[in-house]
Protein backbone atom coordinates (compact mmCIF):
# COMPACT_ATOMS: atom_id res chain seq x y z
CA UNK A 1 0.00 0.00 0.00
CA UNK A 2 1.28 3.40 -1.04
CA UNK A 3 -0.11 6.76 -1.41
CA UNK A 4 1.30 8.68 -4.68
CA UNK A 5 1.33 12.72 -4.82
CA UNK A 6 -0.83 14.67 -7.23
CA UNK A 7 0.90 16.78 -9.81
CA UNK A 8 -2.57 18.55 -9.21
CA UNK A 9 -3.03 18.55 -5.40
CA UNK A 10 -4.28 15.34 -3.68
CA UNK A 11 -3.45 11.74 -3.22
CA UNK A 12 -3.74 8.61 -5.08
CA UNK A 13 -4.47 5.38 -2.98
CA UNK A 14 -2.25 2.54 -4.52
CA UNK A 15 -2.48 -1.14 -3.84
CA UNK A 16 0.81 -2.65 -5.43
CA UNK A 17 0.21 -5.12 -8.73
CA UNK A 18 1.88 -7.23 -8.12
CA UNK A 19 -0.08 -8.47 -4.90
CA UNK A 20 -2.98 -10.16 -6.78
CA UNK A 21 -0.31 -11.91 -9.06
CA UNK A 22 2.15 -13.26 -5.92
CA UNK A 23 -1.39 -14.36 -4.56
CA UNK A 24 -2.34 -16.47 -7.63
CA UNK A 25 1.26 -17.48 -7.51
CA UNK A 26 1.11 -18.71 -3.93
CA UNK A 27 -1.98 -20.85 -4.52
CA UNK A 28 -4.92 -18.27 -3.48
CA UNK A 29 -8.07 -19.25 -5.32
CA UNK A 30 -9.54 -15.50 -6.87
CA UNK A 31 -12.12 -15.22 -3.30
CA UNK A 32 -9.40 -15.16 -1.27
CA UNK A 33 -7.35 -13.02 -3.28
CA UNK A 34 -10.52 -10.18 -3.33
CA UNK A 35 -10.44 -10.53 0.34
CA UNK A 36 -6.80 -9.86 0.74
CA UNK A 37 -6.61 -7.12 -1.68
CA UNK A 38 -9.85 -5.67 0.29
CA UNK A 39 -8.49 -5.59 3.40
CA UNK A 40 -5.53 -4.18 2.31
CA UNK A 41 -6.65 -1.27 0.71
CA UNK A 42 -8.91 -0.59 4.02
CA UNK A 43 -6.31 -1.31 6.82
CA UNK A 44 -3.32 -0.05 4.52
CA UNK A 45 -1.28 -3.20 5.50
CA UNK A 46 -1.30 -6.81 4.38
CA UNK A 47 -0.31 -7.69 7.82
CA UNK A 48 -3.31 -9.83 9.51
CA UNK A 49 -4.80 -10.28 6.11
CA UNK A 50 -7.44 -13.37 6.04
CA UNK A 51 -6.47 -16.58 4.73
CA UNK A 52 -3.50 -15.40 4.36
CA UNK A 53 -0.61 -18.00 5.73
CA UNK A 54 1.93 -16.72 8.26
CA UNK A 55 4.97 -18.09 6.37
CA UNK A 56 3.92 -16.09 3.29
CA UNK A 57 4.35 -12.71 5.19
CA UNK A 58 7.91 -12.15 3.79
CA UNK A 59 7.53 -11.95 0.35
CA UNK A 60 4.87 -9.15 0.57
CA UNK A 61 7.63 -6.97 2.88
CA UNK A 62 8.54 -3.73 1.37
CA UNK A 63 11.48 -1.52 1.62
CA UNK A 64 9.25 1.15 4.16
CA UNK A 65 7.09 -0.20 6.80
CA UNK A 66 3.20 -0.15 6.24
CA UNK A 67 1.18 2.63 7.77
CA UNK A 68 -0.20 -0.11 9.65
CA UNK A 69 2.17 -2.63 9.67
CA UNK A 70 5.38 -3.69 11.86
CA UNK A 71 7.07 -5.56 9.17
CA UNK A 72 9.54 -4.00 6.32
CA UNK A 73 12.87 -5.10 4.04
CA UNK A 74 16.09 -3.58 6.49
CA UNK A 75 18.45 -1.54 4.82
CA UNK A 76 20.95 -4.37 4.98
CA UNK A 77 18.78 -6.74 2.61
CA UNK A 78 18.82 -4.09 -0.33
CA UNK A 79 22.58 -4.20 -0.02
CA UNK A 80 22.77 -8.14 0.21
CA UNK A 81 20.57 -8.52 -3.08
CA UNK A 82 22.80 -6.09 -5.02
CA UNK A 83 25.70 -8.05 -3.52
CA UNK A 84 24.32 -11.37 -4.67
CA UNK A 85 23.90 -9.81 -8.66
CA UNK A 86 26.61 -7.76 -8.73
CA UNK A 87 29.33 -10.42 -9.76
CA UNK A 88 26.98 -11.26 -12.84
CA UNK A 89 26.90 -7.91 -14.18
CA UNK A 90 29.75 -5.90 -16.27
CA UNK A 91 28.26 -2.71 -15.39
CA UNK A 92 26.31 -0.88 -11.88
CA UNK A 93 22.94 -1.73 -10.37
CA UNK A 94 20.33 1.14 -10.81
CA UNK A 95 19.26 0.37 -7.09
CA UNK A 96 18.33 2.56 -4.45
CA UNK A 97 19.04 1.36 -1.02
CA UNK A 98 15.81 2.18 1.31
CA UNK A 99 16.49 3.69 4.85
CA UNK A 100 13.67 4.67 7.62
CA UNK A 101 13.01 7.64 8.61
CA UNK A 102 15.16 7.11 11.64
CA UNK A 103 18.13 5.80 10.24
CA UNK A 104 21.30 8.00 11.33
CA UNK A 105 24.42 9.26 9.57
CA UNK A 106 26.34 5.67 10.80
CA UNK A 107 23.66 3.63 9.59
CA UNK A 108 24.74 5.94 6.36
CA UNK A 109 28.64 5.33 6.80
CA UNK A 110 27.73 1.59 7.33
CA UNK A 111 25.62 1.36 4.34
CA UNK A 112 28.26 2.47 1.85
CA UNK A 113 31.17 0.78 3.74
CA UNK A 114 29.16 -2.36 3.56
CA UNK A 115 28.65 -1.98 -0.48
CA UNK A 116 32.31 -1.38 -1.24
CA UNK A 117 32.94 -4.47 1.14
CA UNK A 118 30.23 -6.51 -1.36
CA UNK A 119 32.05 -5.16 -4.28
CA UNK A 120 29.70 -2.94 -5.27
CA UNK A 121 30.13 -0.57 -8.53
CA UNK A 122 27.21 1.86 -7.16
CA UNK A 123 25.34 2.61 -4.39
CA UNK A 124 22.33 4.81 -4.03
CA UNK A 125 21.15 6.00 -0.48
CA UNK A 126 17.53 7.26 0.29
CA UNK A 127 16.52 8.25 3.66
CA UNK A 128 12.53 7.99 3.93
CA UNK A 129 10.98 11.71 4.37
CA UNK A 130 14.57 13.74 3.72
CA UNK A 131 13.01 15.79 1.30
CA UNK A 132 9.96 17.84 1.69
CA UNK A 133 7.96 15.99 -0.71
CA UNK A 134 8.12 13.10 -2.44
CA UNK A 135 6.28 11.20 -4.82
CA UNK A 136 5.29 7.98 -3.08
CA UNK A 137 4.52 7.50 0.79
CA UNK A 138 3.78 4.64 2.88
CA UNK A 139 1.32 6.63 4.64
CA UNK A 140 -0.94 9.73 4.37
CA UNK A 141 -0.10 10.99 7.67
CA UNK A 142 3.33 12.52 6.67
CA UNK A 143 1.29 14.52 3.83
CA UNK A 144 -1.64 15.78 5.51
CA UNK A 145 1.27 17.52 8.23
CA UNK A 146 2.71 19.25 4.94
CA UNK A 147 -0.49 20.24 3.73
CA UNK A 148 -0.89 22.42 6.93
CA UNK A 149 1.70 24.95 6.86
CA UNK A 150 1.34 25.67 3.66
CA UNK A 151 0.53 29.54 3.18
CA UNK A 152 -3.04 30.24 1.65
CA UNK A 153 -3.35 33.58 -0.64
CA UNK A 154 -6.07 35.67 0.02
CA UNK A 155 -6.79 37.38 -2.87
CA UNK A 156 -9.24 40.61 -2.96
CA UNK A 157 -12.69 40.53 -4.66
CA UNK A 158 -13.20 41.20 -7.92
CA UNK A 159 -14.74 44.66 -6.92
CA UNK A 160 -13.40 46.01 -3.48
CA UNK A 161 -12.78 49.58 -2.01
CA UNK A 162 -9.84 51.53 -2.76
CA UNK A 163 -8.32 54.48 -2.09
CA UNK A 164 -5.59 57.32 -4.16
CA UNK A 165 -3.45 59.50 -2.64
CA UNK A 166 -1.04 61.57 -4.46
CA UNK A 167 2.36 62.81 -3.28
CA UNK A 168 5.06 64.73 -4.27
CA UNK A 169 8.72 63.86 -3.28
CA UNK A 170 11.69 66.53 -4.15
CA UNK A 171 9.17 67.82 -7.29
CA UNK A 172 8.34 64.16 -8.21
CA UNK A 173 4.94 63.46 -8.30
CA UNK A 174 3.18 60.00 -8.30
CA UNK A 175 -0.03 58.45 -7.36
CA UNK A 176 -0.45 55.55 -4.50
CA UNK A 177 -3.18 53.56 -4.77
CA UNK A 178 -4.51 50.92 -1.75
CA UNK A 179 -6.77 48.48 -2.89
CA UNK A 180 -8.55 47.59 0.21
CA UNK A 181 -10.83 43.89 2.01
CA UNK A 182 -13.98 44.20 3.10
CA UNK A 183 -12.45 44.87 6.54
CA UNK A 184 -10.31 47.72 5.36
CA UNK A 185 -7.28 46.44 5.76
CA UNK A 186 -5.10 46.55 2.47
CA UNK A 187 -4.53 44.09 0.15
CA UNK A 188 -2.98 45.70 -2.39
CA UNK A 189 -1.18 48.63 -3.22
CA UNK A 190 -0.34 50.28 -7.23
CA UNK A 191 2.27 52.89 -7.16
CA UNK A 192 2.48 55.19 -10.57
CA UNK A 193 4.92 58.09 -10.96
CA UNK A 194 4.18 61.15 -12.77
CA UNK A 195 6.90 60.06 -15.47
CA UNK A 196 6.30 56.84 -17.07
CA UNK A 197 9.14 54.66 -18.01
CA UNK A 198 11.60 55.94 -15.77
CA UNK A 199 14.04 54.26 -13.66
CA UNK A 200 12.23 54.69 -10.94
CA UNK A 201 8.74 53.96 -12.46
CA UNK A 202 9.85 50.58 -12.88
CA UNK A 203 10.95 49.92 -9.50
CA UNK A 204 7.61 50.69 -7.93
CA UNK A 205 6.16 48.72 -10.40
CA UNK A 206 8.39 45.82 -8.75
CA UNK A 207 7.33 46.68 -5.33
CA UNK A 208 4.14 47.25 -5.19
CA UNK A 209 3.56 43.96 -6.73
CA UNK A 210 5.37 42.13 -4.56
CA UNK A 211 3.90 44.41 -1.52
CA UNK A 212 0.33 42.90 -2.81
CA UNK A 213 1.51 39.64 -3.07
CA UNK A 214 2.88 39.90 0.50
CA UNK A 215 -0.17 41.49 2.19
CA UNK A 216 -2.36 38.45 0.29
CA UNK A 217 -0.12 36.40 1.93
CA UNK A 218 -0.95 37.56 5.38
CA UNK A 219 2.43 38.98 6.17
CA UNK A 220 1.33 41.68 8.52
CA UNK A 221 1.20 45.50 7.11
CA UNK A 222 3.15 46.05 10.41
CA UNK A 223 5.98 44.05 9.31
CA UNK A 224 6.94 45.57 6.16
CA UNK A 225 6.17 49.09 7.36
CA UNK A 226 9.30 48.61 9.96
CA UNK A 227 11.10 46.88 7.43
CA UNK A 228 10.86 49.51 4.07
CA UNK A 229 10.21 52.58 6.37
CA UNK A 230 13.31 55.24 6.83
CA UNK A 231 14.81 53.61 3.73
CA UNK A 232 17.43 55.90 1.92
CA UNK A 233 17.72 56.65 -1.64
CA UNK A 234 16.70 59.10 -4.47
CA UNK A 235 14.63 60.96 -4.72
CA UNK A 236 14.55 61.89 -1.48
CA UNK A 237 13.48 65.51 0.06
CA UNK A 238 10.58 67.65 1.24
CA UNK A 239 6.91 66.43 0.29
CA UNK A 240 3.38 67.98 0.33
CA UNK A 241 2.28 65.78 3.57
CA UNK A 242 2.34 67.72 7.01
CA UNK A 243 2.67 64.50 8.71
CA UNK A 244 5.26 63.42 6.85
CA UNK A 245 7.31 66.44 5.69
CA UNK A 246 10.37 64.62 4.15
CA UNK A 247 10.93 61.31 2.70
CA UNK A 248 14.43 59.79 2.37
CA UNK A 249 12.65 57.99 -0.68
CA UNK A 250 9.79 57.47 -2.25
CA UNK A 251 10.12 53.81 -0.39
CA UNK A 252 10.44 55.21 2.74
CA UNK A 253 7.07 57.67 2.06
CA UNK A 254 4.41 54.80 0.87
CA UNK A 255 5.38 52.75 3.81
CA UNK A 256 5.25 55.57 6.03
CA UNK A 257 2.15 56.49 4.34
CA UNK A 258 0.27 53.43 4.74
CA UNK A 259 1.71 52.75 8.74
CA UNK A 260 -0.24 56.34 9.27
CA UNK A 261 -3.24 55.27 7.11
CA UNK A 262 -3.93 51.91 8.14
CA UNK A 263 -2.07 50.63 12.00
CA UNK A 264 -3.07 54.39 13.45
CA UNK A 265 0.58 53.76 14.46
CA UNK A 266 3.80 56.48 15.33
CA UNK A 267 5.11 54.89 11.57
CA UNK A 268 4.68 58.21 9.89
CA UNK A 269 5.56 60.55 12.26
CA UNK A 270 9.01 62.28 11.55
CA UNK A 271 12.01 60.20 13.07
CA UNK A 272 14.97 61.01 15.63
CA UNK A 273 16.61 63.28 12.69
CA UNK A 274 13.38 65.32 11.69
CA UNK A 275 12.30 65.84 14.72
CA UNK A 276 15.73 67.04 15.60
CA UNK A 277 16.05 69.69 12.75
CA UNK A 278 12.65 70.69 13.50
CA UNK A 279 13.67 71.47 17.02
CA UNK A 280 16.83 73.23 15.95
CA UNK A 281 15.46 75.60 13.23
CA UNK A 282 13.02 76.18 15.99
CA UNK A 283 15.27 77.64 18.65
CA UNK A 284 17.52 79.62 15.59
CA UNK A 285 14.26 81.13 14.81
CA UNK A 286 12.61 81.91 18.28
CA UNK A 287 14.98 81.96 20.40
CA UNK A 288 13.02 79.80 22.35
CA UNK A 289 9.98 82.08 22.51
CA UNK A 290 8.18 81.33 18.71
CA UNK A 291 5.50 79.16 17.88
CA UNK A 292 5.77 75.37 17.02
CA UNK A 293 4.54 75.65 14.15
CA UNK A 294 6.60 78.63 12.89
CA UNK A 295 9.89 76.98 13.99
CA UNK A 296 8.97 73.55 11.82
CA UNK A 297 8.37 76.08 9.10
CA UNK A 298 12.14 77.65 9.47
CA UNK A 299 13.56 74.29 9.73
CA UNK A 300 12.15 72.95 6.25
CA UNK A 301 13.74 75.79 4.60
CA UNK A 302 16.79 75.91 7.07
CA UNK A 303 18.08 72.52 5.89
CA UNK A 304 16.95 72.83 2.42
CA UNK A 305 20.97 72.85 1.62
CA UNK A 306 22.49 70.43 4.34
CA UNK A 307 24.75 67.85 2.82
CA UNK A 308 24.90 64.38 3.83
CA UNK A 309 27.36 62.83 6.78
CA UNK A 310 30.45 62.07 5.09
CA UNK A 311 30.67 58.94 7.38
CA UNK A 312 26.97 57.56 8.16
CA UNK A 313 25.14 59.27 4.54
CA UNK A 314 23.00 60.92 7.26
CA UNK A 315 21.52 64.46 6.41
CA UNK A 316 23.23 66.83 8.52
CA UNK A 317 21.34 69.75 10.89
CA UNK A 318 22.64 73.20 10.71
CA UNK A 319 24.60 74.03 14.06
CA UNK A 320 25.36 77.71 14.01
CA UNK A 321 27.68 78.48 10.64
CA UNK A 322 28.86 74.66 9.96
CA UNK A 323 26.55 71.53 10.03
CA UNK A 324 26.68 68.52 12.59
CA UNK A 325 25.03 64.74 12.29
CA UNK A 326 22.01 64.07 14.67
CA UNK A 327 22.87 60.48 13.63
CA UNK A 328 26.78 59.72 14.61
CA UNK A 329 27.91 63.43 16.26
CA UNK A 330 30.18 63.95 13.16
CA UNK A 331 30.45 67.55 12.25
CA UNK A 332 31.38 69.31 9.14
CA UNK A 333 34.57 70.98 10.79
CA UNK A 334 34.03 74.15 12.48
CA UNK A 335 31.71 72.89 15.15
Amino acid sequence: MKYKKLVGGGLLKIVNRTVPMALGKLGYDPEQVGDIVAYVDDRETIEGAPHLAEEHLPVFDCAFRAANGERSIHWMGHLRMMGAVQPFLSGAISKTVNLPNDASVDDIMRAYAEGWKLGLKALAVYRDGCKRSQPLNAGKEEEARTAEVRPVRCKLPDERQAVTHKFSIAGHEGYLTVGQYEDGQPGEIFLRMAKEGSTVSGLMDTIATMTSIALQYQVPLKTLVDKFSHTRFEPAGFTNNRDIPIAKSVTDYVFRYLGDRFLHDEAAVPDEQETQASEAGLVAVAGGSGSRDAGRSYAMVNQADAPSCMDCGTIMIRNGACYKCANCGSTSGCS
